[in-house]
């Protein structure tokens, strides 16, 4: 399986992270058609080829993303996606 790993720094309150989370997980589940579930502090994001965890910390916001053969001809654009989303919400 191909995959991808981006982790973003952050000095947020935990509400404010927890939203731009949902926010995500929200235009993935529009765009991509996987489904988003909160298991804890994580986002657990799954769908055909696709397996991704959203963690949150105090510290930093971890994305792994796991790829089916299928899914990982697109891994460029989504992992570009998630980047742009992080660097636009997250600070």
């Amino acid at each position: 399986m191909a995959g991808f790993q981006i982790r973003k720094p952050h000095s947020m309150e935990k509400a404010e992270l927890r939203e731009a989370a949902e926010t995500l997980a929200k235009q993935l589940e529009g765009t991509h058609g996987v489904r988003a579930r909160w298991e804890g502090d994580s986002v657990r994001i799954k769908g055909a080829g696709v397996d991704g965890k959203l963690t949150l910390s105090d510290a930093d916001v971890l994305v792994s993303v796991e790829l089916g053969l299928m899914a990982s001809a697109f891994k460029g654009p989504l992992r570009n996606e998630v980047q742009r989303f992080l660097d636009e919400y997250v600070s």
